[in-house]
């Protein structure tokens, strides 16, 4: 062949050089590996300085059970993690809990310890499922309707989807570990219980409207009661309705009902709005009306109280002097009606007066009798008794 040659070997057998063709054995460039057989000469030598009578005698075999003693016992330590509890049990016993932190228990098998994330929020479909299966068939997952179908308090049905929202209890720990083997069913169950059992007594209209806060609340609480009866180290954080709807068969009719509630509502309101802006506009014209009617009422009684009051006073002046009042009405009357009647008056004892002539224009003269007397004086003549050769009686008007 013509690879071989004298020296025997391949073309890479270097001939009588160890390591092959290029001088070293670990191939063309590569750096030559450690030599084990002188490290486990040394590591020998070593053992030999120690323990002199070899890993057989007594003392090797005490410092190997100290050595592995130790290390046993070192297991022994484990980590907590923040939002995590560390459970202690000791051959299958709870003995502690431990906080977030580095901590120390004897190591198995004596003692296990459990690291439970109490912080954990876990989450519960109920009435639907979004798993990868369901939402291959549907974008919203699918519904279980054995789940969300349920009957309300007026006999109704109606379709519920609803999350549970729990965690484990960081004060009871020990009771989520050992009362119970299926936590999440054991939750599922008990919020569907408590939902059937509060929406059996809620009737339908309110369960789909104003009422969902409060059936969240009732679910809750009823759920938490459930779970505290069965010893769970469970708590429920929260209830959230995802869909309150009535069955599909019919939701299009009740939608119609739904449409025609809310025209009701709607009507109801405006009258209400009417009735509030016209009641008001009503009152006010009113309370005007009476208003004006007690101040005329007020005026008129002011008026006459003023007018008998100066009657009375008048009436009061008439009784102190009724000779003198008599005379002074008298003329003031006389005076209101001559002032303006265009004669001339003289007393009939006045003589040397020329009587005035008839001139074209002037009204006539009429006599005017005095008061007490069957006639009256000349023309343009009236006397009145008891005045005498009053100055006022003879002067020309």
């Amino acid at each position: 062949m013509p690879w071989t040659n004298n020296t025997g070997g391949g073309p890479w057998s270097g001939g009588n050089r160890p390591g092959g063709p290029w001088g070293q054995s670990g191939g063309p460039g590569l750096p030559q590996g450690p030599d084990l057989e002188a490290l486990l000469r040394k590591a020998q030598e070593g053992v030999k300085r120690v323990l002199p009578g070899g890993m057989g005698s007594g003392k090797a075999l005490g410092f190997i059970a100290a050595g592995l003693v130790g290390l046993w016992l070192l297991s022994g330590f484990y980590n907590v993690r923040e939002g995590q509890a560390g459970v202690v049990l000791r051959f299958g016993e709870f003995v502690k809990m431990t906080p977030p932190g580095l901590n120390y228990a004897l190591p198995a098998p004596i003692d296990r310890v459990i690291l439970a994330p109490v912080e954990q929020r876990n989450q519960i479909e109920i009435g639907f499922s979004t798993s990868p299966a369901a939402r291959a068939r549907t974008a919203r997952g699918a519904d279980v309707i054995e789940e969300s179908l349920m009957l309300t308090g007026d006999e109704n049905i109606i379709d519920i989807d609803f999350l549970v929202v729990w965690k484990i209890n960081n004060q009871q720990v020990e009771q989520f570990l050992f009362n119970i083997r299926n936590p999440e069913g054991t939750v599922k169950s008990a919020a569907e219980s408590a939902m059937r059992e509060v929406i059996g007594r809620t009737p339908l209209q309110p369960a789909l409207t104003e009422a969902r806060a409060n059936v969240e609340q009732d679910v809750l609480r009823r759920t938490q009661e459930i779970l505290d009866q069965y010893r769970a180290g469970i708590q429920i954080i929260q209830i959230q309705l995802q869909k309150v709807d009535p069955p599909a068969a019919v939701i299009d009719a009740f939608r119609d009902v739904q449409r025609a509630n809310a025209d009701r509502e709607r009507t109801r309101n405006e009258a209400e709005s009417f009735r509030n802006d016209i009641i008001p506009r009503a009152r006010g014209e009113a309370e005007r009306l009476v208003q004006e009617a007690e101040a005329f009422r007020e005026g008129q009684v002011a008026r006459a109280t003023g007018e008998s009051q100066r009657f009375v006073s008048v009436y009061n002046a008439y009784r102190q002097a009724e000779d003198v009042t008599k005379i002074r009405m008298y003329l003031e009357t006389m005076e209101d009606i001559l002032k303006s009647s265009g004669m001339i008056v003289v007393d009939e004892r006045l003589q040397g007066v020329v009587p005035f002539l008839n001139v074209p224009g002037v009204p006539a003269r009429t006599t005017v009798p005095a008061p007490g007397t069957a006639g009256g004086a000349a023309v343009g003549a009236a006397t009145i008794p008891g005045i005498g050769a009053n100055p006022r009686s003879g002067a020309q008007r």
